[in-house]
């Protein structure tokens, strides 16, 4: 899944990065792109909620944004920062990264 979205992205793969911290709040994908830092989750649930480690990577990275990717029919808004993007909506609802 984190290579389709890469590959939707239009992302290279030094612009790429999984990230953790030793309290535990992690990403599955973290996109940087000149100032565009963009993180994504994926969830097999159909009814994804806000994490704490959605929240400190917000903070802490300084993110545009957070798609959580799960297998759901709907993409929605969870909060101002945070979508959560259907998985078979993942072709129309992912944007290409802007060119630097």
């Amino acid at each position: 899944m984190v290579d389709q979205v890469i590959r939707i992205l239009g992302a290279r793969n030094e612009e790429c990065f999984f990230w953790s911290t030793h309290a535990g709040a992690e990403l599955d994908l973290l996109v940087i792109r000149g100032d565009h830092r963009i993180g994504f989750e994926i969830k097999r649930t159909t009814s994804p909620a806000i994490t704490p480690s959605m929240r400190i990577s917000l903070s802490d990275l300084n993110l545009k944004s957070i798609d959580v990717i799960h297998a759901g029919d709907k993409t929605f808004q969870l909060s101002e920062k945070i979508r959560a993007v259907a998985l078979p909506n993942l072709l129309t609802d992912l944007k290409k990264l802007p060119k630097f």
